[in-house]
């Protein structure tokens, strides 16, 4: 299961999120979102588990707790829906 890890430190590295997760389980994945142009991270990004079982683990474990300061929010993933132009003429 893919789980959205929210209002991360921008200090935040892929493993300090390995090391919080793997208390629940086996971490198949880490992805933080940065920005292309400045590499500067964007505050969030994205864990996968090996199973659905460790990630429930994790989503109740870890919501609201603090790491790096920061009170995180951490919920399943949801697939991304096409934004589309916002209505912006081009």
């Amino acid at each position: 299961m893919n789980i959205y890890v929210g209002n991360l430190s921008y200090n935040t590295t892929d493993a300090d999120l390995r090391e919080a997760f793997s208390r629940f389980g086996e971490v198949s994945q880490v992805n933080l979102i940065s920005d292309k142009f400045t590499g500067q991270s964007k505050g969030f990004g994205f864990v996968e588990m090996a199973n659905n079982s460790y990630a429930d683990s994790a989503i109740k474990g870890l919501n609201g707790t603090e790491l790096q300061g920061r009170s995180i929010k951490v919920n399943e993933a949801k697939p991304r829906t096409d934004r589309g132009s916002s209505g912006r003429r081009f």
